[in-house]
């Protein structure tokens, strides 16, 4: 945890070694009642977002079962009732 200030103008300072790992110089604030959440905005926001989707995913066919199972389940809870 890194600790600072915050300015008579409302700045903060966020240590250097974080923005070089962030790799940024936009933020998002977002509050959480009693405490703050700082997060990095990418340069690139879309190319970020389908970096975060990059990967194998699941087969049409695994879907599908998927979905079959679901709906069993579901039917047997009706069944219960």
């Amino acid at each position: 945890m890194k600790r600072t200030t915050i300015s008579q103008g409302g700045q903060v300072q966020v240590p250097a070694d974080v923005r070089r790992r962030w790799g940024t110089r936009d933020v998002v604030l977002e509050e959480r009642g009693n405490s703050l959440v700082i997060r990095p905005v990418p340069g690139d926001p879309i190319g970020a977002a389908l970096a975060s989707l990059a990967g194998p995913g699941p087969t049409s066919e695994e879907i599908r079962r998927q979905t079959r199972e679901e709906d069993a389940e579901l039917a047997e809870r009706k069944a219960r009732l």
